[in-house]
């Protein structure tokens, strides 16, 4: 398939400059879905604690393709090698009837089988056609005496009319899946550069759903993937982050990705003389003339702030061998459709769900582990109130990535965006940066897309 012409429109070789018609084009757009979502990436689905019985499912969404997650029967002698996790598309074989209407909540349920209820083809948990209404045809009296009337062709063949099944991996609870036969295995498609992330969150642990948050955004999907792998803005947007100190340009932090570019992670440190700028206690520089900074602001409730180191956050140094390291954040970009988050004490997967080139849901589980204390799964809770549609912090990445596609739809053809900080090279395959003001990881990202697009 040849590129279409918006790609062939980015004269320029390099991803420091990238065009505003990148985040508006819809025929653009429809590639992107068929490329990325559809094509061969591994997609992020859900958590296994959020079915964790026999039947249990939940939709969700591969791009534009509405899924079902769901606990399947597995025999006790394959449970070892079986998580039992199957994801089929929420559409029926028959006419194409989206079928799985979950009860009230709209999201979850549970089911022996899932039967259209349209001409009630019936279906097993995963995905194989179980029976239909009139295969056989129907008995009836002729002139002949008895004959059949209707009924499937004689070749129609219940094993090649299923529903759609996606291949699946589930790694620490993480459940991902993808259309395509040719994506490459999946710990291969995270890589050893991000990986030992992942473990450390997740590895050897049973995790606790906690809750959701759903959002809707005026902005095309690849900016939430920029704003999360853009480590400086939240010392300049976040009134939160800046004045209290838990992402601020002066932590000690690194930048992390993946062989291609596509993945990433930010690593940081909260400042621990934080919030003391305003007292000479800590780097001046990086709030002086930062409107969003408040020397002033106070809490009233300082259990927002109730920070409590877990013996997890240190592990051994991926990069610097024989040594630990110990963040206090780390946020996980994993391409295209999935944000983790560990923000102190507060655990979330965020899912990015596109609906156009200018719209996109965004998902938010709050997680934790099943052997934390009661009072550690409220102070997980109330720390979530930093994120999310209305939290303290989170609300502002919303509204500005609103006002950015407003901003590239007004201006029509032209313009780009400048992302220089740090300089103008992708560093794919460069060692990880180790400060946070820098652009890198959104250039790296955008040289993997090129590629991807099919340029």
């Amino acid at each position: 398939m040849n590129a279409p012409q918006a790609l062939v429109r980015w004269h320029d070789r390099g991803t420091s400059r990238i065009p505003f018609w990148a985040y508006t084009d819809p025929d653009l757009y429809q590639r992107e879905l068929e490329r990325l979502f559809y094509g061969a990436h591994w997609s992020y689905v859900g958590l296994a604690i959020e079915i964790p019985n026999t039947g249990d499912y939940k939709l969700s969404w591969l791009g534009e393709r509405q899924v079902i997650m769901v606990r399947d029967r597995v025999a006790p002698k394959e449970r070892a090698t079986d998580p039992g996790i199957r994801v089929v598309e929420n559409r029926c074989a028959h006419r194409g009837v989206r079928f799985c209407q979950p009860p009230m909540d709209g999201q979850t349920g549970n089911a022996r089988s899932f039967v259209c209820p349209y001409h009630q083809w019936t279906y097993k948990l995963n995905g194989d056609l179980a029976g239909l209404p009139f295969k056989d045809g129907v008995k009836a009296e002729g002139p002949d005496g008895e004959c059949v009337n209707g009924g499937m062709p004689a070749d129609f063949d219940l094993s090649k009319n299923g529903l759609t099944k996606l291949r699946v991996a589930v790694l620490h609870g993480l459940v991902f899946a993808t259309f395509s036969d040719e994506a490459e295995p999946f710990e291969q498609y995270i890589g050893p550069s991000v990986m030992p992330w992942l473990d450390r969150i997740f590895k050897g642990r049973e995790l606790k759903l906690l809750g959701y948050n759903r959002q809707r955004i005026p902005g095309n999907w690849k900016l939430m993937m920029e704003n999360i792998k853009d480590p400086y803005h939240p010392g300049l947007l976040h009134t939160w982050f800046v004045t209290f100190g838990l992402w601020r340009a002066d932590q000690k932090s690194r930048m992390v990705m993946d062989e291609h570019g596509r993945h990433a992670v930010m690593i940081s440190r909260r400042n621990p003389n934080a919030p003391s700028v305003a007292d000479g206690g800590a780097n001046k520089s990086v709030t002086e003339g930062v409107t969003s900074f408040k020397a002033d602001m106070a809490l009233h409730d300082t259990r927002l702030l109730d920070v409590v180191p877990e013996a997890w956050w240190t592990v051994d140094d991926p990069s610097n061998p024989g040594t630990t390291i110990t963040p206090t954040v780390t946020m996980i970009t994993l391409f295209p459709s999935l944000i983790i988050q560990q923000q102190v004490n507060s655990l979330s997967t965020r899912h990015i769900v596109p609906r156009g080139a200018g719209e996109f849901d965004f998902v938010w589980t709050h997680f934790g582990f099943a052997d934390d204390t009661e009072e550690m799964t409220q102070r997980r809770l109330r720390q979530a109130n930093l994120f999310g549609p209305a939290g303290f912090v989170s609300a502002d990445d919303g509204e500005v990535i609103e006002f950015s596609q407003d901003g590239f739809k007004q201006w029509g053809e032209g313009g780009t965006t400048l992302v220089e900080l740090g300089g103008r090279s992708d560093d794919v395959g460069q060692p990880p940066t180790e400060h946070m003001v820098t652009e890198t990881l959104i250039r790296s990202m955008y040289a993997y897309w090129r590629k991807a697009m099919g340029e």
